[in-house]
């Protein structure tokens, strides 16, 4: 029997995976958190697919994610990458990445951990939206307009609202399955 799938993702086979193994999943681990951070704001302003067919060449280049090791990386790093094929070559990007771990790093200090910071704002659940067509979902809602405003408080950069709903589309704070999808039930409650 043929499972029923978010529109968005048929037909794409790494689309398809990424689907149904990662999207939505509610996650409440730093590090993973933060790679997708940093994947969504490469993300700005492209297509999805296009950072997922990178992920892996972003995993080389930036580090394995470490936002540790990212927090230190100076001039001679940010030359590698820009001239790195693999990745999106932004340098204002890059430039984000870096601050943005320095700023992971002042929130984990702040409140114990960054999964602790972000998921207070849906008191440490995911919200279960009910959608009968991918098309439905929002860009972005007041709750990321709320997420976004905080998050460029503390001093992040490419955190608009609309990469911060993608963000949490991604790490499980929303559940934006559709509701036929084979996995709308199975990510989180």
């Amino acid at each position: 029997m043929k499972k029923h799938r978010c529109g968005w993702c048929i037909g794409n086979p790494l689309y398809e995976e990424y689907h149904d193994k990662e999207w939505g999943v509610p996650i409440y681990d730093d590090s993973l958190l933060f790679e997708f951070l940093i994947l969504e704001t490469f993300q700005a302003g492209l297509s999805w697919i296009t950072v997922l067919k990178k992920r892996e060449n972003f995993r080389k280049a930036f580090d394995n994610f470490d936002y540790k090791i990212i927090s230190k990386y100076d001039q001679a790093k940010i030359n590698t990458l820009l001239l790195d094929t693999g990745i999106i070559r932004n340098r204002l990007k890059i430039n984000a990445t870096i601050s943005n771990a320095k700023a992971f790093m002042e929130i984990q200090e702040e409140f114990g951990s960054f999964s602790k910071y972000i998921w207070e704002f849906t008191n440490g659940k995911p919200i279960k939206n009910n959608l009968k067509n991918h098309k439905e979902a929002p860009a972005n809602t007041p709750l990321s307009d709320t997420i976004s405003k905080d998050l460029k408080k503390h001093g992040f950069k490419f955190v608009g609202s609309t990469v911060v709903y993608a963000h949490m589309q991604a790490t499980g704070m929303v559940n934006d399955h559709e509701t036929k999808c084979f996995r709308y039930h199975e990510v989180g409650l």
